[in-house]
């Protein structure tokens, strides 16, 4: 198994919480890392019919069967369990003793907060990240092939095809779960709808036009975004609204957190071709924002993520707010660096009035250092840890 930073957390909540919650896409690893890190639990899965049956239909009697505590995966397939759960731990009070793990927002959150508030810990587990595979034996390849291929686990635990495995993914689990979570009829259209969100990468996200692209209506555009949030198939990084004496956007950009996915999606047939493909800055920017998710849910803190533009068209891809201050990031999937990857944050300098070492890139190329006072890293080092 290629060890996970979010193993710390999940280790640490567990010395704290009755009920530790980890959440994210299906295949990020979820049920392999608890059960790593949880071995002397049992382990119960409300995918199999018999368990979700019992576990619905006698929730008291499902939990008296695992006084040790117990795994239970696929936990939003039972919300009466919540509650039960809740009376459970408050008479108990014993700390790590039920771990549950769900690929749906909707369910697993909706249950935490109405009946486990205050009582369970959360982690969001997403694929690998590109800090978790360096020190394996896997070898990641270049940029592009590390953008096409994606980082969810199967694809380095097993040797796969990559695009077979996406082709199996998208209709065995993201049509599965939509399912569950909104009334599509037809299913084309759906697919169609992933396929333009993909097309979308990187860009302010445009209801309408995108309701209108796929025939559907804004509220369904709507509410079909908010279940691919909900199956952490794509993430809304929203604009900071701080005035700085000139008009701001204020519409979100779409992003995916897997690059991999929404290379399938694009049709993009192999690293090579990704390389010249119009999306390519925009997988890009989605990998490397993607990387800063991906550190911030596995240490188990709420993400604050933003870029800034204004209505002259000047942009920050990714404002990371530290509270005391605001950390400016570019990202250019070039490898050869040119001054015109600058301009932004020299704009961006002038009306904060922001000190030149709050001021990043993060480039295709592969060498650090610092220019005019931004850093600037490489993608194999993307992620931002200011002291």
């Amino acid at each position: 198994m290629i060890p996970r930073r979010a193993e710390k957390t999940l280790k640490e909540m567990a010395r704290g919480y009755p009920i530790i919650a980890v959440t994210g896409p299906r295949q990020s690893g979820k049920t392999t890392l608890v059960r790593h890190v949880f071995n002397d639990r049992e382990y119960v899965s409300l995918e199999e019919p018999d368990m979700l049956e019992l576990a619905t239909g006698d929730p008291r009697g499902f939990l008296s069967r695992y006084g040790g505590g117990v795994i239970i995966d696929e936990a939003q397939r039972a919300p009466a369990l919540f509650s039960y759960l809740q009376a459970k731990v408050d008479i108990e009070k014993r700390y790590g003793a039920f771990i549950l793990t769900g690929s749906q927002q909707f369910g697993l959150l909706s249950g935490i907060t109405q009946s486990l508030a205050g009582r369970a810990g959360m982690v969001q587990l997403l694929p690998f990240s590109l800090e978790e595979l360096k020190n394996t034996p896997v070898k990641t390849g270049s940029l592009f092939q590390i953008l096409y291929k994606g980082m969810y686990p199967p694809l380095y635990d097993r040797k796969l095809d990559p695009k077979k495995w996406y082709a199996s993914y998208i209709m065995t689990y993201i049509e599965r779960d939509v399912r569950k979570l909104v009334n599509v009829k037809d299913l084309a259209i759906f697919q169609r709808f992933l396929r333009m969100c993909a097309a979308r990468i990187g860009q302010l996200l445009n209801l309408s036009s995108l309701a209108a692209d796929c025939g559907i209506t804004h509220n369904t555009a709507r509410a079909w975004i908010s279940v691919l949030e909900a199956s952490y198939i794509v993430f809304l990084l929203q604009p900071h609204f701080k005035n700085f004496g000139k008009r701001l956007v204020k519409t979100p950009k779409l992003y995916f957190f897997d690059t991999g996915l929404a290379a399938q999606l694009l049709n993009i047939q192999d690293p090579e071709h990704l390389a010249i493909h119009p999306q390519r800055g925009g997988l890009f920017e989605s990998f490397v924002i993607g990387e800063q998710y991906k550190m911030q849910y596995n240490e188990g803190v709420a993400p604050n993520f933003y870029f800034w533009r204004n209505n002259l068209g000047d942009e920050i891809d990714l404002i990371i707010d530290k509270g005391d201050r605001l950390l400016a990031v570019e990202i250019k999937s070039g490898n050869t660096l040119n001054n015109d990857f600058f301009l932004n944050l020299e704009k961006w300098r002038k009306t904060t009035r922001a000190p030149a070492d709050h001021t990043y890139l993060v480039f295709g190329g592969d060498s650090s250092h610092t220019y005019k006072g931004t850093k600037v890293f490489p993608w194999k080092d993307c992620v931002i840890s200011p002291e």
